[in-house]
């Protein structure tokens, strides 16, 4: 079993839910929606990312043979509930904002309308794949506004947490709008530019650093980048700088130098300044080693010599905001809205459409959550993508989806795209939609 296509990567109770579903006759039409109750305190904004993901998971729902025989080999369930399963294929509707939208709370960002057993099995893995890529791309999106016009790679592999993390990453904040990413693999799977110079441990295995120099250039002489703390940073670059001679009557030129470690500002100021002493003033230099908007922003602010970062582990972990408080809710079955009344955790019945509005400038200035059946001023931002459980387009490039995702973040009012505190963006809720709420709790009561 494939644990990244497999079908049974879902949590028990959705079976367990689904069974019952099935021996009640409760096949009617379902719709869910997928959205982010609160936005983290050191969030102005979301940025959603891995529909493309759910379309091709919708598309390929299915159990393999290996599945099935599991299944019933585990004697969990009868198999009458097993055969059903596995002739069970997703023949749901799919509306969603496009990938690289910004959204808010409460805004659902995608919506699946289906029958209620198959809409029930995909719950899980949907979240999973929605929840990670949003929350990488939005950190993602953080850094391409804290250092506008810089090179951003992304470095998360090794500390990701498994490989289809790492992949999702790669996608996410490329999307979002880095230059690239560290992961070969994301270049044969999404296109993504690749990037990498080369680790400690290459100096290390050298006799002299000067030798590990002269011998990365020789090998890769195209893609000259010295990586120059491992001993002494300023010696590191003096050597650059004597070796370039050298390496210029072979007809090589070092492009880059790159620092992970100690004060970057300084060393990149004393780097920067031994360089354009010695004429290399073309050398660029890319820092890394916990990394962060944050980080980036600060050195930046105090003037940095710096052209380019690898942001790593606190991308793919997103770690000053480790998770998005997000759910997958019933909002209607068998033709009638539906409403969570959890304290803390009350839903918007019904399907929703949300209609964005922007100044004369392109800058947004308000959203309106209301029902799909309510027009309101503005731009509809759902949109339908998939019918009776295929797509109705082909995918969007992760070119246009990165198109998208600028836009979206250059019409983002200005206290949004800083790390300061900003007020909340403001998204009111139509009156029919609270009508509809306040109509299901009166039922209810």
């Amino acid at each position: 079993m494939n644990p990244m296509s497999s079908s049974l990567l879902t949590d028990l109770y959705q079976l367990t839910m689904l069974k019952s579903y099935l021996d009640l006759g409760m096949r009617g039409t379902a719709v869910f929606e997928f959205f982010v109750r609160k936005i983290p305190h050191n969030r102005g904004f979301m940025l959603a990312a891995g529909l493309e993901q759910v379309l091709d998971y919708l598309e390929n729902l299915r159990l393999t043979n290996d599945e099935v025989t599991w299944l019933a080999e585990s004697q969990r369930f009868p198999n009458s509930f097993i055969d059903e399963l596995a002739h069970m294929r997703f023949t749901g509707d799919v509306h969603a904002m496009p990938e690289g939208t910004v959204f808010f709370p409460d805004e659902p960002i995608l919506r699946v309308t289906a029958p209620l057993p198959q809409a029930q099995w995909i719950e899980s893995r949907l979240i999973n794949i929605l929840h990670y890529q949003s929350l990488v791309a939005t950190k993602a999106a953080r850094c391409v506004l804290a250092a506008p016009g810089k090179l951003l790679v992304d470095f998360g592999l090794r500390r990701a947490h498994g490989a289809e993390a790492g992949m999702f990453a790669a996608r996410a904040s490329y999307l979002a709008g880095f230059t690239g990413t560290s992961n070969v693999l994301a270049a044969p799977e999404y296109g993504i530019p690749i990037f990498g110079t080369m680790a400690h441990s290459y100096i290390q295995a050298h006799a002299t650093e000067l030798e590990a120099f002269e011998h990365f250039a020789q090998s890769d002489p195209n893609n000259t980048i010295l990586l120059i703390d491992t001993y002494d940073t300023e010696a590191a670059a003096e050597k650059c700088v004597a070796l370039a001679r050298r390496l210029k009557e072979q007809g090589i030129y070092i492009k880059g130098v790159r620092l992970d470690s100690g004060d970057l500002y300084e060393h990149s100021r004393k780097v920067r300044a031994i360089l354009d002493a010695g004429g290399l003033h073309d050398v660029t230099i890319f820092s890394s080693g916990g990394i962060d908007e944050f980080v980036m922003h600060d050195l930046l602010a105090r003037g940095a010599p710096i052209d380019g970062f690898g942001v790593g582990t606190h991308l793919v972990t997103s770690n000053d905001a480790p998770y998005f408080d997000c759910a997958y809710k019933l909002q209607e079955y068998a033709g009638v809205a539906r409403r969570k009344r959890s304290e803390g955790k009350a839903t918007w019945p019904g399907r929703k459409q949300v209609y964005r509005r922007y100044d004369v400038k392109g800058t947004m200035i308000g959203d309106v959550l209301t029902l799909e059946s309510d027009h309101q001023p503005g731009d509809g931002l759902t949109l339908p993508y998939m019918r009776a459980g295929k797509r109705i387009a082909p995918p969007d490039s992760l070119a246009s989806i990165r198109e998208r995702a600028k836009s979206n973040l250059n019409a983002l009012p200005p206290t949004l795209q800083t790390l300061e505190a900003a007020p909340p963006y403001p998204v009111k809720v139509a009156p029919p939609l609270r009508a509809l709420a306040d109509e299901i709790d009166r039922r209810a009561k």
